[in-house]
C-alpha cells in the first residue's frame, strides 16, 4: 500500500490527502465496498446523515478490525437540524448509529442560507469541538459570505469546506479565499460524475504520459491543486487505482490543460449554495 501523505489542518489535526466518498453505498452491498476501500488502505471514510449510511460505514470499520484511531471518519449535519439544540442532537445521533464515540470531522451539509440557521450550527459545532465529541469541523458548499459570517460570529474558522470541484468546475476563486483563511479545500464528485472528461484529449494525453488511467490524471491533479477529492468507487480494483496517484507528478503544461477544461459554470445540477437547499 502507497504511503499517502497527509494535510495538517488549521486545528492542529491531519487528513490524508485522498479519502473515499460513501454515498450512494448502503446495505450489505454498501458494507463490503466500504471494507474493500478500508483494506485497500483509504483511511477517511466521508458520510452524512442524509446518504442513509452511518450504520454500515460504523460497521465496515469493525469488520475492518482496524484500530479505531486509523480510521477517521467524516459525517455531516442536515439541514433540518442546523438549529443549535437539534445540531447538537444530530451529531449525539450520528455518533451512536457510527457506534462511535467522536467523529474525526463534521460538517454542515448545506447552508440552506434561506432557513438562515446554519450560525447556529456552526456555534453547536464549536461547542462539540470543546466537548469532545467532534475532533475536526467543517463545512461543505459554503462560499465566501457565508463563511466569513461563521468566522465573524464565533472567531473559528472551519478546519474543511467540503465543496463541488473538478475539471470542469475547478473553484479557482474559491480555492484561494480558503488559502487565505486557512482552510483546507476537499471535493466532492473530484472525477465530475457523469460528465468527468475522462475522453478529454488534456487528461488521454497526460495519462498516456505518465502511463497511468485518465481517472488517476484527474485525482492527481486534485492533489497538485491542494484539494483533497473524496473519490466513490464500490470496484476493488478502482478503489486501489484511486488510491495509486502519489508515484507520478503531472507538469505544469499537464495542470494547466486539465484545470482548462473548466467552464463558465460547469456544475453538476445547479448546486449554487446561495439557492440550493438540502433539509
Amino acid at each position: 500500500m502507497a504511503d499517502i501523505p497527509t494535510y495538517d489542518l488549521n486545528d492542529g489535526t491531519t487528513l490524508p490527502a485522498i479519502g473515499f466518498g460513501t454515498y450512494p453505498l448502503r446495505g450489505e452491498a454498501g458494507t463490503s465496498a466500504i471494507v474493500s476501500a478500508l483494506e485497500a488502505g483509504y483511511r477517511l471514510i466521508d458520510t452524512a446523515v442524509n446518504y442513509q449510511n452511518e450504520f454500515e460505514v460504523g460497521e465496515a470499520i469493525r469488520r475492518s478490525a482496524l484500530p479505531r484511531e486509523e480510521v477517521l471518519v467524516a459525517s455531516k449535519i442536515p439541514g433540518r437540524h442546523h438549529a443549535y439544540d437539534d445540531a447538537i442532537a444530530s451529531v449525539r445521533e450520528s455518533l451512536q448509529r457510527l457506534g462511535v464515540e467522536q467523529t474525526d470531522l463534521h460538517l454542515i451539509h448545506w447552508p440552506n442560507p434561506s432557513q438562515g440557521k446554519y450560525v447556529e450550527a456552526w456555534r453547536a459545532l464549536v461547542q462539540l469541538q470543546k466537548d469532545g465529541l467532534v475532533r475536526s469541523i467543517g463545512v461543505s458548499n459554503f462560499t465566501e459570505e457565508h463563511l466569513a459570517r461563521i468566522i465573524d460570529d464565533t472567531g473559528v474558522a472551519p478546519a474543511v469546506n467540503q465543496v463541488e470541484l473538478h475539471p470542469r468546475f475547478p473553484q479557482d476563486e474559491l480555492r484561494r479565499v480558503h488559502e487565505r483563511l486557512g482552510i483546507r479545500t476537499e471535493a466532492w464528485s473530484p472525477m465530475g460524475k457523469r460528465r468527468a472528461p475522462l475522453d478529454e484529449d488534456a487528461v488521454t494525453a497526460a495519462a498516456d504520459a505518465h502511463g497511468v488511467s485518465p481517472g488517476q490524471v484527474i485525482l492527481r491533479w486534485h492533489v497538485q491543486l491542494g484539494s483533497l477529492p473524496i473519490p466513490k468507487s464500490a470496484d476493488p480494483e478502482r478503489q486501489r487505482q484511486n488510491l495509486d496517484v502519489f508515484g507520478f507528478e503531472l507538469t505544469d503544461a499537464e495542470m494547466a490543460a486539465v484545470s482548462g477544461l473548466a467552464e463558465p459554470d460547469g456544475r453538476l445540477f445547479g448546486g449554487d449554495p446561495d439557492t440550493h437547499e438540502e433539509m
